[in-house]
């Protein structure tokens, strides 16, 4: 046998096991993209791909071969995160609204690969994956101008969804009629009450009448079926394509920096990681002078920096109210752990809605 041949052997042997390892890579991959389904992650996460370079390339020795390492490492990644989409193709997404709707908009953005189903409303949306139709439900949270999502705020103390992660959706509204139709023409505007007081201003000047919507692309969609000039709907560019309308005016929210939270709820919590280092809980406090005191101090002792605490009456009882909490920090750490049953010296009710990393920007 020749050198070369020998050479060409050895170059066979690695090849084949490679190729034993590769099929071992992609089970592993399979596996990780059941677990994304269930759990309701997207498949994009780049601190997890750096970090997975960065602590492979510690493993070769020679470092002249590094770049070529790095260069075989992305590929690896880029074919694992191809198959993962492939895989996640029949998933199943819910929202509240049409096409075109933001929260139609954040979902493509966080599952390109899914099936969207919209429907009616947010506690319609939120039940198709609590009885299995869907998988996961992405649902506004909060808007930076508008506030709280109370619906949804109330579906999370009172439904048995988790929050495995936040996204962030920049809102630009737009004034939409049908074609032909002119700003003069305008005497009513439609859309979801959110998108109503982010453009409560520009209303103002125009002398609008308003009338409410389920959301934005519903109010696009009743323009569209309506085919009256007098009527306009507030909603996104993407709402005006696919119903047919004609932008107005564009950018008509008086903030430049508009922005919404969309949770994205799974029937299961996602597997504690080191990462996290935000969560959100909910509670209700005991019927006792400076209960409420008494949690959020405790909070705050065992090292948790709360950046939202926001109350809502639990309707079962008047003047009843369950608390909504946000936080930093890593809520499945041992100090996490000793916090949450302190609290239950003071709390009749305490729920770990979810805990994730960080927010994403879609």
């Amino acid at each position: 046998m020749s050198q070369l041949e020998k050479i060409r052997e050895t170059i066979n042997r690695v090849d084949s096991e490679i190729a034993e390892l590769f099929e071992q890579r992609l089970d592993a991959v399979r596996a990780v993209a059941d677990y994304k389904r269930e759990h309701g992650l997207r498949v994009e996460d780049v601190s997890r791909e750096k970090e997975l370079i960065k602590r492979n390339c510690g493993h070769i020795k020679n470092k002249e071969y590094e770049p070529y390492y790095i260069g075989f490492q992305k590929s690896v990644i880029d074919i694992s995160k191809s198959y993962q989409h492939r895989l996640l193709d029949g998933m199943r997404v819910s929202f509240s609204g049409t096409r075109g709707a933001f929260a139609d908009i954040t979902a493509r953005g966080i599952f390109p690969d899914a099936q969207l189903i919209g429907y009616k409303d947010f506690k319609a949306a939120y039940d198709s994956v609590v009885n299995g139709e869907c998988d996961t439900v992405v649902l506004p949270l909060e808007n930076s101008v508008g506030g709280d999502v109370g619906t949804v705020m109330d579906l999370c103390f009172f439904g048995p969804l988790f929050v495995n992660g936040i996204y962030e959706t920049e809102i630009i509204q737009n004034l939409l009629a049908v074609k032909g139709a002119k700003i003069s023409d305008i005497k009513t505007v439609i859309s979801h009450p959110q998108a109503l007081s982010q453009c409560a201003e520009y209303i103002r000047e125009r002398g609008f009448e308003t009338i409410e919507a389920v959301n934005t692309a519903v109010a696009a969609k009743h323009i569209s079926e309506e085919n009256r000039n007098d009527l306009a709907a507030i909603g996104s560019a993407s709402a005006a394509e696919e119903f047919g309308l004609q932008i107005l005016e564009k950018h008509i929210n008086q903030s430049s920096s508009n922005t919404t939270r969309f949770a994205v709820f799974s029937r299961a919590p996602k597997a504690p990681s080191e990462k996290d280092d935000r969560f959100i809980m909910m509670f209700t406090v005991k019927n006792a002078a400076g209960a409420l005191g008494k949690a959020i101090s405790l909070i705050g002792e065992y090292g948790f920096n709360l950046r939202a605490l926001k109350s809502r009456p639990t309707k079962e009882l008047i003047w009843n109210y369950y608390f909504y909490a946000e936080g930093e920090g890593n809520i499945s750490s041992k100090n996490g752990k000793a916090m949450l049953l302190s609290l239950e010296s003071c709390c009749s009710d305490v729920k770990v809605l979810g805990s994730f990393e960080k927010e994403i920007r879609i």
